[in-house]
């Protein structure tokens, strides 16, 4: 009776936000958090502690998870996408293609964006040692995923399945406690200013793409040389294996 109640309320939310997503783009994005966000509120509160919309300070940025849930199995951090159409991408590259009809449109690889994610999640959470982080991007709306990679991405009415897929224990219920506390208290969502995070995103976007277009890797300052793989041409950082970085763009 539970579960068909919150099928219920998910169906009445999704049916009031689909009324004004035709107004605003912000409004789609929010459709597809609000519909993780319900599914996850079915997972056992005893096991699983969920946290919607966790924004972070690291240094002088600022960093949004759409879903992290620390549980006993480890730590989920999901990233939500909210699209129509084809999806095309791999593992590694920088930008993914979404495809609708003739139209494509290049977006940043979700895979790439949940390791920036996690990588803050571990600066703050660096007194506990041996966190399990298990990163999963999953996809609301009508598209079909044309994907190869080795990160878990799933629609999102498979999330449930694929989060209890995790059953070796990796924390205790008093690390788990501790680490949602420290999550809690450093959890600025409620203060942050979105308009001038997303603008400090572009910006950040826009010098990287320069750093790029330049032949200037990014991440180490090193020469970007072009490289051939089974997929394609790509450009990559001259420093491999010290630097990793590679863009298909």
């Amino acid at each position: 009776m539970s579960d068909i109640i919150h099928e219920l309320l998910l169906f009445t939310v999704l049916v009031c936000l689909l009324i004004y997503a035709i107004f605003s783009r912000r409004i789609k994005g929010a459709i597809g958090e609000q519909t993780v966000s319900w599914r996850l509120s079915l997972l056992p509160k005893s096991k699983y502690k969920v946290v919607n919309n966790l924004v972070l300070k690291v240094g002088d940025k600022t960093v949004q998870i759409d879903h992290l849930i620390i549980s006993n199995y480890g730590v989920f951090v999901i990233e939500t996408k909210n699209l129509k159409g084809w999806i095309f991408g791999y593992e590694n590259y920088e930008f993914w293609t979404q495809v609708i009809f003739k139209r494509k449109e290049r977006f940043y690889n979700p895979i790439r964006q949940n390791l920036g994610h996690i990588k803050a999640l571990k600066s703050t959470l660096n007194e506990f040692h041996g966190v399990k982080y298990v990163s999963i991007i999953a996809f609301c709306g009508k598209c079909t995923l044309k994907v190869e990679t080795d990160t878990k991405i799933v629609y999102s009415d498979q999330l449930i399945k694929t989060i209890k897929r995790y059953s070796e224990v990796q924390l205790s219920d008093t690390e788990k406690d501790a680490i949602f506390e420290r999550i809690t208290l450093r959890n600025i969502s409620r203060s942050y200013n979105r308009d001038t995070h997303i603008k400090d995103i572009k910006k950040r976007i826009s010098d990287r793409e320069d750093s790029i277009n330049r032949n200037i890797c990014p991440q180490c300052g090193g020469n970007l040389v072009i490289r051939t793989s089974a997929n394609g041409r790509f450009k990559a950082c001259c420093n491999y294996p010290r630097c990793k970085f590679t863009t298909n763009s």
